[in-house]
């Protein structure tokens, strides 16, 4: 799978030279605990913009910024950037990258000095997530996000390859799971490409993937959405186990589990991996309309 050819270069983006000189202007280095890898190669965060397809006008959120490689991309190509930033030496030095960069783009950006899984407001809506997020936290942070910023239409964000495929899968596929169900509740989610390590400092160990996805409708269902995730969660909590067995701990014991599964039209002896995000609010549903 390959990344769409970029847009022609106009302005220049951070190397591995200037990424490592403004690295150690702030005395940072890279750390695992924050899962930081530092994009030093401009054509790839070309490569990277373009597979976003944002509009010039749109107001782009991008978490992790670090030392600024992409949010100066970013920056050429849409109306405006908020990037979430946890780390305070990062985020106070990103406005002044901008300024020397860009300094006819600089009041085009805020930084927001917060942890993305526990930002609930920014200074604008932000109509696309594009971002290069930490492995440790890439899931959770993405639902956090299409939770609480319903504004959000589409986004493409850069994570664990492994992690990609398992955010992009469907039903049956073994690579199925939580964060492919509880994806699909928001928006439909496909791979776009796939980034080596070698463009990063430092180098990861495995190569990155490029998940795109677009904010669509949830399931029609009478289910709130904490309910439809209770499901999931405790059918893919033991995944070799049908879900009348998964599920009877939800349900109450393994005969209610089944009476709700066939309300739901489900068959009680499938296992959680072949059921769609669909299907998992039926179940839930008919967990309410029983106990009504």
């Amino acid at each position: 799978m390959t990344l769409p050819e970029p847009s022609p270069a106009t302005q220049p983006l951070l190397g591995a030279t200037e990424i490592r000189r403004l690295a150690e202007e702030i005395g940072v280095r890279p750390t695992k605990t924050l899962g930081q890898n530092f994009v030093i190669d401009g054509n790839t965060i070309r490569r990277i913009v373009a597979a976003a397809n944002l509009d010039p006008a749109e107001t782009v959120l991008e978490v992790g910024p670090g030392l600024g490689s992409l949010t100066l991309g970013l920056l050429d190509a849409a109306a405006r950037v908020v990037a979430v930033e946890i780390d305070p030496v990062l985020a106070a030095k990103l406005p002044s990258t901008v300024a020397a960069f860009r300094p006819e783009l600089a009041g085009n950006l805020d930084v927001v000095l917060s942890d993305a899984m526990r930002v609930r407001e920014l200074p604008c809506e932000p109509t696309a997530l594009v971002a290069n997020l930490p492995y440790n936290v890439a899931v959770p942070v993405v639902l956090n996000l299409l939770e609480h910023f319903p504004s959000l239409k589409h986004g493409l964000v850069m994570v664990q390859d492994e992690v990609a495929d398992r955010m992009v899968a469907g039903p049956g596929s073994k690579t199925y799971g939580v964060p492919s169900v509880k994806g699909a509740w928001y928006s439909k989610m496909r791979k776009a490409g796939v980034i080596g390590m070698n463009v990063f400092w430092p180098a990861p160990k495995i190569s990155s993937g490029l998940v795109a996805f677009t904010r669509h409708e949830p399931p029609v269902t009478r289910a709130s959405r904490e309910e439809v995730f209770a499901v999931i969660d405790a059918a893919f909590a033991q995944r070799r186990k049908t879900l009348r067995a998964a599920l009877a701990g939800w349900a109450g014991g393994a005969a209610a589990a089944e009476s709700y599964l066939r309300q739901a039209g489900v068959d009680p002896s499938a296992r959680g991996e072949v059921i769609d995000v669909a299907a998992y609010a039926r179940i839930a549903e008919a967990k309410i309309g029983f106990t009504a």
